[in-house]
């Protein structure tokens, strides 16, 4: 005999099915008519991979770093996603993460950070049978942090791409924004879309605790807004090697603006509304509750949040000035990897939502765009699920081998790892003869 709990969760799925069916039925879940006619006009360099799946193309400007990625790409089996049994429906593998089974939580050491306001964010160090929590991967092991969605929660994709980077050596740590997936509040303020001062003194503790390790940072969906923002404010002092960034949101007030699939959207609407309600006597100062508890938008609930604040009201037009993603991008120093799909619901078709011209001038960022991969999907039968968190840690690795071999042949200092203290290594910064 089914329990309460238990009947509820069945009359939920089975009113999921149905209503996925009606779109099938009305043919409402097919990739736009006009990605065909897109995809004639690819630029790039081709991938091919297996059938099913279509083949990635990756558009960059032309460097001795690109030409190093193109090569440990193209050696690498992480672009052979393997076949996905409905490769037109990417609003059905949208359906398929909301209704997987969740599997056991990993082994988490969670560290509180004060900031420089008395506010808080977390981060969790991801451990289990591979090494130890917060430290487990030896003295050189690269750092990776990982940045969860705008609305704060990690998903189950998230996580598997933190212990897959642990099995490989990595030291995995979940960055939590201030008032999220239970992160104390004690601030009247969370942090806005595209600020990134709670991120910069979280990369710069990071650096403190593992001082002669690489730091690399990697976000999903919408919180990539935070980690670009951070990356072209920062320039050559963001302290990060390298960065990657899985469907990620670029241009934020039209994502915002547009409509939304309501699969992607409700669930974190009323994600961030439970989370919110925990510390409404809190932010009751701030904001106008019943107004940001009763938003029936992503939209709304930003604006409600953000710019009808009570002290310091402002317009939605300055509030994007201050927080588009984007917004200094050519100041980026570090090389960043965008890893997207043509058909990704949720961010919208590529010929608006791409900013093309950036990857063609910048010699920082790359764009490995996929036909058919949903929105931070990437699926394969194979296990592991995800062919993207392979090609993400292949270009991490590609990344390390080309510092390396760049070092080795102009000579450069390298950290002592053993016989006595380590001097404290200078703040990293990629040398512009890489990317000419």
């Amino acid at each position: 005999m089914l329990s309460p709990e238990g009947l509820v969760a069945a009359a939920t799925v089975l009113v999921v099915l149905g209503l996925l069916a009606w779109c099938l039925w009305e043919g409402r879940l097919e990739v736009p008519g006009d990605l065909a006619e897109e995809e004639e006009e690819e630029e790039g360099i081709p991938f091919m991979a297996e059938e099913g799946s279509g083949h990635c193309r990756l558009l960059c400007k032309p460097s001795a770093l690109a030409q190093h990625l193109v090569r440990s790409l193209g050696r690498s089996a992480a672009l052979r996603g393997g076949r996905w049994p409905w490769p037109r429906w990417p609003q059905l593998q949208m359906l398929q993460q909301l209704l997987q089974l969740p599997e056991p939580e990993p082994v988490v050491a969670r560290e509180l950070l004060q900031l420089s306001d008395a506010g808080l964010v977390a981060l969790d160090w991801l451990g289990g049978p591979w090494g130890a929590a917060g430290g487990g991967g030896g003295v050189s092991s690269p750092v990776l942090l990982l940045i969860p969605n705008a609305a704060g929660k990690v998903t189950e994709g998230l996580l598997q791409l933190g212990l897959r980077a642990l099995e490989r050596g990595f030291i995995p740590v979940i960055f939590n924004r201030r008032g999220h997936n239970g992160c104390p509040l004690t601030t009247p303020r969370l942090q806005p879309f595209g600020d990134p001062g709670d991120l910069r003194e979280a990369v710069t503790y990071l650096r403190c605790r593992h001082p002669t390790a690489s730091l690399l940072a990697v976000s999903e969906g919408s919180g990539s807004g935070l980690l670009l923002a951070y990356l072209g404010e920062s320039g050559s002092s963001s302290r990060l090697a390298a960065a990657a960034c899985l469907s990620p949101i670029f241009r934020g007030r039209d994502w915002f603006e547009a409509a939304m699939p309501w699969l992607y959207e409700w669930p974190l609407l009323l994600h961030l509304k439970q989370g919110l309600s925990r510390y409404a006597g809190s932010l009751a100062e701030a904001v106008d509750m019943d107004r940001l508890l009763g938003s029936r938008s992503l939209r709304e609930l930003e604006e409600s949040l953000f710019c009808r604040t009570r002290s310091r009201p402002t317009s939605w037009e300055v509030y994007w000035e201050r927080n588009e993603p984007l917004r200094d991008a050519d100041e980026a120093a570090v090389p960043v990897l965008c890893l997207c799909s043509a058909d990704d619901p949720v961010r919208g078709p590529p010929a608006r939502s791409l900013p093309m011209e950036l990857f063609r001038s910048s010699p920082y960022f790359f764009l490995l765009l996929t036909p058919r991969g949903g929105h931070c999907d990437f699926p394969r039968r194979a296990p592991g699920r995800c062919w993207g968190h392979e090609a993400v840690l292949e270009y991490f690795r590609a990344m390390a081998e080309f510092l390396r071999t760049e070092e080795r042949r102009k000579g450069l200092p390298r950290p002592r790892r053993w016989g006595g203290p380590a001097a404290e290594p200078p703040v990293f910064t990629w040398q512009r003869s890489y990317t000419r």
